[in-house]
Order: structure tokens, then C-alpha cells, then sequence
């Protein structure tokens, strides 16, 4: 029985594609941005969040059978086609679990459920190659165009992330990129022009940009850690169009 590592599925997502969503999380990352905002899927272990309020405590992280996450995914099947939505898998990284990932994808293509994977593209085509039959959005995160600061900041190889989105791209793949926008890492002038450039190299027709923001920092605390961007202001509005108008003669553009 394939088995899946799930943190939690969530009901009526929203932003994690279009229409009404039901988002599954994945659990285990190979990537460690400082700025997550889903640090309980990080580890592949489960994961107790501590709240001091009356949430009390959420255990995240259970092994789930294909079946079992399929029948839990398929209740919101009716909101789905009202609204054009569908399931996105998000984590984490699904990537890492690219094969059992596959068999959830192919029993959702069955009953005509439309499929958006997020994901940070740092794995091997292999991966991408057992789900794109299935796949029909990808949500493709480009974090910085300094393969440098991807190896030390993110801990990834930026140029397997530029290879696998050129891969996609050149095969017809549906694929938003998603640039955060965090201040103080790729929101200065050299950091977007070098994003902007690359992406036009790449072949991107479309960028979604994410706005950072402090929306999971009780989980660090819930978690006993120290968020390290808890200081860290929102972009305001006026700098948020002045970003976007470095990417928008030249993609179609959207602000999360």
C-alpha cells in the first residue's frame, strides 16, 4: 500500500491556485528558507505545535494511505467544478515524494480533478517526470538569481531549480513562478533585475509575486524557535507596484 507523509490537508485554500481549493501538505523539505511560513512541514518527523491559547496542542506529520487521502480530498469534488478549483499539493517539498505523489495524482486525473503542484523545482527531473501526466498547473517558487546566496541562504543548487523550470517550460507545462518577496534578501534593485533577466532567459510567461509576510510566526513560537524575520516589516503598497513594474512589461504579472 503506498503510503503518503502528510502534515495536514487543508479545506478551502485559497492562493494555492484557482477557484476552491483543497490544499494537502506535504511533509519533509530539503530546503531551509529562513523566512518559511510552514516550518512544521520542514522535518519529515510529526511535529507538535505548542499554543498557549485555547488551540492547545496540533500534532503535524502522519503517514496517510493513498486511498485515505484521496476520499478526504474528493468531499470538496462539488466545490471544485461550481468554482473551477481543484487540489493543489503544497509542503514541504512534494517532490520528495514524487512516487506516491504520482499515484495520488493519477486517482485524482480518474475523477477529473484538476491538479496544482507547488514547489521549489530542487530535485532531480525524475521527479517532475512521474507527475507531469497528471499535473495541470504547476506553482514553481523562484526565490533569488544568485546561485550563491541559493546555496548558502536556501541550501539548494540554483541551477537544478533554472534547469527543471526550463524542462517544463520547453515541454508545454502550464507553470506559474512565484517569486517572495522578502525584504532585506531579493527585494533590492540588483536582486529584481537579476530575477526579471533570468526568468526572460528561462522562457516564464507569468510571475506571481507573494508579498512577504508574519502570518506563521506562532508557529516558531508554538514550535519553540526563533523566527528569525519576526522583525521584519511587510512591503508596503507604493514598493509593491514599484517591484512589479520591473516584471510587468515583460510577463503577465499578479500580486498574491
Amino acid at each position: 500500500m503506498m503510503m503518503l507523509n502528510v502534515s495536514h490537508i487543508q479545506h478551502f485554500s485559497v492562493g494555492d491556485g484557482d477557484g476552491i481549493r483543497t490544499t494537502v501538505f506535504f511533509k519533509g523539505c530539503n530546503l531551509h528558507c529562513p523566512w518559511c511560513h510552514n516550518p512544521e512541514t520542514i522535518s519529515q518527523a510529526p511535529t507538535t505545535l505548542h499554543y498557549k491559547s485555547p488551540l492547545g496542542d496540533e500534532l503535524r506529520g502522519r503517514l496517510l494511505s493513498v486511498e485515505e487521502v484521496l476520499c478526504e480530498v474528493l468531499k470538496d469534488k462539488e466545490y471544485y467544478e461550481e468554482s473551477g478549483g481543484g487540489v493543489t499539493f503544497s509542503g514541504g517539498e512534494v517532490m520528495l515524494q514524487a512516487e506516491g505523489a504520482q499515484a495520488l495524482a493519477k486517482r485524482l486525473r480518474e475523477r477529473g480533478v484538476s491538479l496544482a503542484v507547488d514547489t521549489a523545482g530542487c530535485v532531480p527531473w525524475h521527479a517532475f517526470a512521474l507527475l507531469n501526466p497528471y499535473v495541470d498547473t504547476y506553482l514553481y517558487d523562484l526565490k533569488t538569481a544568485s546561485a550563491r546566496r541559493y546555496a548558502t541562504v536556501i541550501g539548494g543548487s540554483l541551477s537544478l531549480v533554472l534547469e527543471n523550470l526550463r524542462r517544463l517550460l520547453t515541454a508545454g507545462k502550464q507553470v506559474r513562478v512565484r517569486v517572495p518577496l522578502i525584504p532585506g534578501f531579493n527585494t533590492d534593485s540588483r536582486s529584481l533585475v537579476a530575477l526579471r533577466d533570468c526568468l526572460r532567459e528561462v522562457g516564464a510567461q507569468t510571475v506571481d509575486l507573494l508579498p512577504f509576510h508574519r502570518l506563521g510566526s506562532g508557529k516558531y513560537e508554538a514550535m519553540g524557535l526563533a523566527y528569525p524575520y519576526r522583525a521584519v516589516k511587510p512591503l508596503g503598497e507604493a514598493r509593491l507596484a514599484h517591484i512589479k513594474d520591473y516584471f510587468s512589461p515583460y510577463f503577465t504579472v499578479k500580486i498574491e
